[in-house]
Parts: C-alpha cells; sequence; structure tokens
C-alpha cells in the first residue's frame, strides 16, 4: 500500500511578504484561484493505485490550518502529526515511516513537500509508477526533473549507470554558481533535486539505523511516547527537541547504496521564491513578458512580476522587477535579486518587527480576526467566525470588549462560573463585556458571523485570556497568540 507523505513544515521567507511564518506558502493559492499548494498536492495523487489516505506532517502553529484544508477537499488524513520543534526532513520522515507502519505491515511511502507545484500531474503519476518497480527492489527512490535552463536555486542530481526506468545516482550537487550550472545543462548527465522521495517505509527505517542512527533512536523513543489529541498526534518536545536536525539528503540519500532517480518533466517547481514564480506565470510572447496578479496597471513595463493583495499597483517603464504588496507591506526588488528577500525576514526578525510573523488577518481554527485601529488604551478589531465554529470560553484580567454584529448571527454566553445566560445577536445588534466576565462567541448560523470588536483596558495583549473550556483542545497555557 502507498501511503503519501506531505511535508508542511516550510516557512517560506522567500516569498515575503504574502507568505508569513503563521501563514506560509503552502497555504497560499498561488498557482491556482481554487487550491492552495498544499491542496494541490493532497490532490495530485489521484489516479495513482493503491494508494491510502496521506500522512500529513506539519508543526503544531499550522495544526488547523492543515486540517482546515484538508476538510475543505474532502480529504481526511489517515494521521496529522505534529512536531513540536522543526529538525529537517529525515526525522520528520521517521515518523512518517513509523506511523504508516502501525497501518500496514510493509508501506510504501510517497515523499512530497506541500509547496511545489506540478502542473502536468499525469506524468508524474507516470514517473511515480516507474518508481515503485525500483524501490520494490529495495531502492531509495528520489524524482530529478529535467532541466530546462542553468538554475542556480536549485541542487542537482548526478546520474550514474541505468537501472530500470531511471539511473543510479553518482553524487547530489549543492547549488551550483551560475558557469556551473551551465556546464551541467550541456552535460545532459544532471537532474534538478526535486525533493520528492518515494521507498518502502522498512528500507528507510534500515538505511537510517546504519546511516543516521541517533536520529533513529530519538525518533522511536519520540514515537513511542505519542499522545493523540482530537484528530492530531502529538509528540513530546522534552524529546524530540534532543534529536539532530538533518535532511534526508545529508543523513541518508547521499550516504546509501540503494539511491535511485526517476527523470521527470510534469511542469514542476518549489516556487522558493518570486523570481520561480514568475518563471511559472509569464508569457514572454505576449503582455511584455509580464506577469501580474490582482488589481495591477502598468505601462511600458517589461518582464516584471506585480502582485496586489488589497489596492491597486501601478507601475510605468521598469524592467525586470518583482512589486508584492499586500495590505501593510510592499516588497520591491530586482528580479536577479529575489532571493535575497529572506534577508529582509531576517532583518524584521532582528527588529522585532510582527512583519515577518504575521498578516493583519490572523488566522484561528475558528476564523479569523484582523486588527483594524490599535493605539494607547483601545484596539479595534473585525472578528470573522465560520459557521459552526465557537471561541472558547473565555475571560480577562485587563480588558472589556464591546461587540457590534455588522454581518450574520451569534450567539454570545456570558455569566460565571456555573452560571450563565446564553442569548442572540443579529445585525446592528451589540453587547458589552465587563472586565472578568466569562464570555464565549459562537456562529450558530449558516453564512459567516461578522463583528466589530472594541477593547478597552490597560492591556490588549492576546495572552490576557483565562480559558475554562475549547473545542479545539487548546489549554490555557495555549492562550499565548490565541484568541
Amino acid at each position: 500500500m502507498i501511503f503519501p507523505v506531505i511535508l508542511s513544515g516550510g516557512s517560506g521567507s522567500r516569498l515575503w511578504p504574502v507568505s508569513r511564518e503563521h501563514y506560509p506558502k503552502q497555504f497560499l493559492n498561488l498557482n491556482s484561484e481554487t487550491h492552495s499548494l498544499l491542496q494541490e498536492t493532497a490532490l495530485r495523487i489521484n489516479g495513482l493505485e493503491n494508494c491510502c489516505r496521506p500522512i500529513l506532517v506539519c508543526n503544531e502553529e499550522h495544526r488547523f490550518l492543515v486540517a482546515e484544508q484538508m476538510q475543505n477537499i474532502g480529504i481526511t488524513p489517515s494521521s496529522l502529526l505534529l512536531e513540536p520543534v522543526g529538525r529537517n526532513t529525515a526525522p520528520a520522515l521517521a515518523l512518517a515511516a513509523l506511523s504508516a507502519l502501525e497501518n500496514d505491515s510493509d508501506p510504501t511511502l510517497l515523499v512530497m513537500p506541500a509547496d511545489h507545484v506540478i502542473q502536468d500531474n499525469s506524468s508524474f503519476i507516470k514517473a511515480v509508477n516507474f518508481g515503485l518497480e525500483l524501490s520494490e527492489n529495495n531502492n531509495l527512490v528520489t524524482f530529478g526533473v529535467e532541466p530546462l535552463f542553468p538554475n542556480t536555486g536549485y541542487g542537482y542530481i548526478h546520474k550514474a549507470s541505468e537501472l530500470g526506468e531511471g539511473f543510479s545516482i553518482s553524487s547530489f550537487v549543492e547549488k551550483p554558481n551560475k558557469l556551473k550550472a551551465q556546464e551541467y545543462l550541456d552535460s545532459g548527465e544532471y537532474l534538478w533535486n526535486s525533493g520528492i522521495f518515494l521507498f518502502r517505509a522498512k528500507c528507510y527505517l534500515n538505511e537510517l539505523s546504519e546511516y543516521a542512527p541517533d536520529i533513529l533512536k530519538t525518533c522511536k523513543e519520540t514515537f513511542e511516547q505519542r499522545q493523540k489529541d482530537l484528530d492530531f498526534v502529538r509528540f513530546k518536545e522534552s524529546i524530540f527537541s534532543t534529536c539532530r536536525s538533518d535532511s534526508i539528503d545529508y543523513a541518508v540519500m547521499e550516504h546509501t547504496r540503494n539511491a535511485a532517480v526517476i527523470p521527470m518533466n510534469p511542469g514542476w517547481s518549489d516556487i522558493g521564491a518570486w523570481d520561480a514564480l514568475y518563471d511559472l506565470k509569464a508569457k514572454p510572447d505576449s503582455d511584455n513578458g509580464n506577469a501580474t496578479h490582482g488589481d495591477v496597471l502598468l505601462r511600458e513595463c517589461r518582464n516584471s512580476y506585480v502582485r496586489s493583495e488589497s489596492r491597486l499597483v501601478a507601475a510605468i517603464g521598469v524592467d525586470n522587477l518583482i512589486i508584492v504588496e499586500t495590505d501593510d507591506a510592499v516588497l520591491v526588488t530586482d528580479r536577479a535579486s529575489a532571493q535575497q528577500t529572506k534577508e529582509v525576514v531576517n532583518l524584521l526578525k532582528s527588529h522585532q518587527r510582527s512583519e515577518y510573523l504575521n498578516h493583519k488577518h490572523i488566522y484561528r481554527p475558528w476564523g479569523y480576526y484582523r486588527t483594524m485601529v490599535l493605539a494607547d488604551g483601545f484596539q479595534v478589531k473585525e472578528i470573522v467566525v465560520n459557521p459552526g465554529q465557537r471561541l472558547s470560553l473565555q475571560m480577562h484580567h485587563h480588558r472589556a470588549e464591546h461587540w457590534v454584529v455588522v454581518r450574520g448571527t451569534a450567539r454570545v454566553t456570558l455569566g460565571e462560573l456555573e452560571k450563565f445566560e446564553s442569548f442572540l445577536l443579529s445585525e446592528d445588534e451589540s453587547t458589552y463585556i465587563t472586565l472578568g466576565k466569562i464570555h464565549r462567541l459562537e456562529n450558530p448560523g449558516r453564512i459567516p458571523l461578522r463583528l466589530i470588536e472594541v477593547q478597552t483596558g490597560s492591556y490588549l495583549g492576546e495572552d490576557d485570556i483565562v480559558r475554562f473550556d475549547d473545542i479545539y483542545g487548546r489549554t490555557p497555557d495555549s492562550s499565548k497568540e490565541e484568541k
């Protein structure tokens, strides 16, 4: 049985300001108007025979985003594994392999990053089927993309002798400079390293035991002490954090004698930076080589990518630029410098600015909120609660809240412990939550509930929450940054 394993742990910092640490690129509709990159990855396996529901690996911060996006496309993961800390792909895949072995005596893992684009799914499925023949003979298979140009942003795989429909591997090569990348392209012996793998779970664990036994030992201890929480599998940070951080490439693939590669050309991109998205979207023979998204007006511009998220963006007479606008930040860079966007994110972190971490829209399992005004002593938020969802039963020590419903119906619970009243508010109606009052907000309707919240008080931080009950399993200790 094939267990797809989707790795959703990346932060996508080179796609800032659209990608943020708490809402990274795998959750964004970058290639499609209807599906995120994560959703596209999960749907990619349609048509693959003997394939079961996927295993997803993500960090705790993204758990509800992953669950909601899977629910929206009608997919229930066989397991949703939560990493308490990031330790790269080798440990993540060890946990996934152990999880698959709980459900099947000899599972095969198809490992896919959640943030890649593949435009030709049938070509990808064909390559996977070729890979299955090699994996059945205990090979650890990776998929190499036939290079189209001398890309310096990808690692490369040097092919060796033919092996079935693929090749054995001579070596893995780090991202080259422009001259070396051209040499690789001209030789015809190199492939882009896609980061997609296929192997039997037992084979991977055996190789890990030989080349990285410390990782395997810690992952086994971590897995043995796992805990089930709603639809999630949690692991103890005290154990997993001691694991060495390493990729599958360094830990296993560069050492194993059983590595193989299947060449493919399915219109693949890892969308590692804005220049890669430009390459994916631009049409060189029309529109002067420009690519746009959103409300954009161009005049005498060439070979540029311009993206608007919230307002009109106009550009005149520019060439080879990346311009990306969101409601709280604007990025302007030469296409050749797009890979350096990560340096801006690092600078924001060092200055302790929140723009690297969150959008103005802060997503929660029940919906989202957006800060509209923040001043000394008061704050105004827009709150949107999805149908059938509700916030935790909570109270605040330092602030009072005034709610005004602008769309939908709200059910409000107010009172003291074991003594509550519940009532409905419709559009244009409001209520006042005094400081220290226990309360809950719920959407009992069929359309999103939208309201304006005015907070007043001496301290307005999101960690001023005492939580008494929560349908999402969040504890009082998880209240920081989570309404």
